[in-house]
């Protein structure tokens, strides 16, 4: 009596962990739409102007925003910066996915439609530029000579101001890419895309 007692317990407090890791989840869910919807009505004209045109078309307005100031303080700590890739359709997206598998060039993705945070307005791609524009590549490009690779400056410029940084990835890094997922998951972005929510109307 007193093991099945012990194992009823057990149950009991297994089941309320359960219970709880449930409900942080979804208030993380409803938090973090909570967000997208509201930041997507309330962001100033400057922001605006700059989401309806050029690279930063289709982007949620926060994603703009703190894109500029992460170039902003690269270029402050001496390293050029460009953006070269935003919004993407999911047709472009599979198109990007098909690369280098079905049509010719390198294998840059491993996200087909619907399956990068590109789709939903909420990641950034940029280079490493020098002052006449061009886009340099090299990984160990460390321009302001401070020891540390431009590539992981910008990456922690970045992540001091809210973005995910893709080269933190283990299994697929991704150095040119900055995201914000608002604790949402592309499977939480994705039901809410099936929901009618198309880029949560910004």
């Amino acid at each position: 009596m007193i093991t099945m007692l012990r194992w009823k317990s057990n149950e009991i407090v297994k089941g309320d962990i359960f219970l709880q890791h449930s409900i942080k989840r979804y208030s993380q869910i409803l938090v973090g739409f909570a967000l997208l919807v509201t930041l997507s009505f309330t962001y100033d004209g400057e922001a605006e102007a700059a989401g309806t045109q050029g690279i930063y078309y289709g982007l949620h307005p926060d994603v703009v925003q703190k894109a500029e100031l992460v170039r902003q303080i690269a270029a402050e700590q001496g390293i050029l910066i460009r953006y070269t890739d935003g919004y993407r359709s999911f047709e472009q997206q599979d198109a990007l996915y098909n690369q280098g598998r079905i049509t010719e060039g390198p294998v840059v993705t491993n996200a087909r439609g619907g399956q990068s945070y590109h789709n939903y307005g909420l990641a950034i791609d940029f280079v490493l530029t020098d002052h006449y524009g061009n886009a340099h590549w090299e990984l160990d490009r460390d321009i302001n000579g401070n020891g540390v690779s431009d590539w992981v400056d910008v990456g922690n410029i970045a992540k001091s101001v809210g973005f995910t940084w893709g080269g933190d990835w283990a299994s697929f890094p991704d150095y040119p890419h900055l995201q914000l997922d608002y604790g949402m998951s592309l499977a939480d972005l994705q039901y809410w895309y099936n929901q009618g929510y198309y880029q949560f109307a910004y």
